[in-house]
């Protein structure tokens, strides 16, 4: 079998997965998948069947900011995975849980490109030049690989574990914000689960996202006006199930919040 048939099926495995809500093995195990390039082949071609099926990308979201988890999964450096259009809901919104297999969520920074980014790999300078704003978001990721026993391989090819996501009503300027001294706490049902800060996040969030901004472009698809981006957990990611009121509060970028049904 070729290395483009093993990704294919790959491809077809995670989709399936999470068509019927029912997990699989590791890739590792199931079709010998290994090493991150050919994650994202297999991550690619479901964004191209995604694409083809009507849905359109508006956004990226950055995984793996954690230091810790890093070294948990055996690599020096974040990964990413697209943002699609039925992914996106307003703060206060009954989220569907339809779709998820077993979700867990985690409060971000979300930023909003303002100007298309350079076509070659920005600058710091030049990638702030491209950002106006910030919201408080909440990203709820999921996994298609069962009880969440993921190596880099499987989270990169099942679009960065990523599922659905909540942004915050009120965007605010990011010059006026010290993004990194930003403090987060999150609760579900009224019990605080998770709290971090912006330095959770690469040290910085915009750092993160400076990050994913050199690595979409390098790879051909700079970051355009109008996306979104979701830079990266600020604090530890909890389990949820149907009926749960997830609210988190992130310093000056104010309040998110969702049920989830």
């Amino acid at each position: 079998m070729s290395k483009q048939e093993i990704i294919q099926q790959a491809a077809d495995a995670l989709a399936l997965a999470r068509a019927s809500r029912q997990p699989i093995a590791p890739l590792a195990t199931k079709f010998d998948l290994s090493g991150v390039e050919a994650a994202y082949a297999v991550a690619n071609a479901n964004t191209r069947a995604r694409l083809a099926s009507g849905r359109r990308i508006v956004g990226t979201k950055i995984g793996l900011t954690s230091k810790a988890v890093q070294q948990q999964l055996g690599v020096d450096q974040p990964d990413f995975g697209m943002l699609f259009d039925d992914m996106e809901f307003a703060s206060g919104s009954n989220v569907p849980m339809a779709t998820l297999i077993q979700p867990k969520i985690e409060a971000e920074v979300a930023f909003v490109v303002t100007r298309d980014c350079p076509q070659h790999s920005p600058s710091y300078a030049e990638f702030l030049g491209s950002v106006g704003y910030a919201l408080p978001a909440l990203e709820i990721v999921d996994s298609a690989i069962a009880d969440w026993k993921i190596s880099i391989v499987d989270t990169v090819a099942d679009n960065a574990s990523s599922a659905l996501f909540v942004l915050g009503d009120q965007p605010v300027a990011t010059a006026t914000l010290s993004l990194g001294g930003l403090g987060m706490a999150m609760t579900v049902n009224g019990r605080t689960v998770s709290t971090g800060s912006g330095a959770a996040c690469l040290g910085h969030p915009l750092r993160a996202a400076h990050w994913l901004a050199r690595t979409m472009a390098e790879r051909g698809s700079p970051l355009r006006e109008g996306q979104v981006i979701l830079s990266g957990a600020l604090g530890p990611m909890v389990p949820i199930a149907a009926g749960d009121w997830v609210h988190a509060s992130i310093g000056a970028l104010g309040e998110v919040s969702c049920r989830m049904v």
